[in-house]
């Protein structure tokens, strides 16, 4: 399996917003839902800092990432515009491989 890491920090104006979009029923999981690859998101949220996230995505390998990303290129930037009024900083933690 295949995961990928982000980190974010939140406006706090925009907290709900965000974990409506980026949680289990929101537009991010509605819209890899559509690819049979996809597995899971955890949306992890910081007990001492309550602005700061982490996001985990996991898929069945990285191709099939990849592939998702291709075919859903529209959809998925459209929604990544949307949510960067939610953030004050996001950063990439990297990819990583179960065993």
């Amino acid at each position: 399996m295949y995961s990928y890491v982000w980190e974010y920090q939140v406006h706090p104006d925009h907290s709900v917003e965000f974990e409506s979009s980026y949680g289990s029923k929101g537009e991010w999981v509605n819209l890899f839902q559509r690819h049979p690859a996809y597995l899971r998101t955890e949306l992890l949220k910081d007990q001492n800092d309550p602005l700061r996230f982490l996001t985990i995505d996991t898929w069945e390998s990285r191709e099939q990432y990849i592939s998702f990303r291709e075919e859903f290129r529209n959809e998925f930037d459209t929604i990544d515009k949307k949510c960067e009024a939610f953030t004050r900083n996001e950063q990439f933690l990297g990819d990583f491989d179960s065993y």
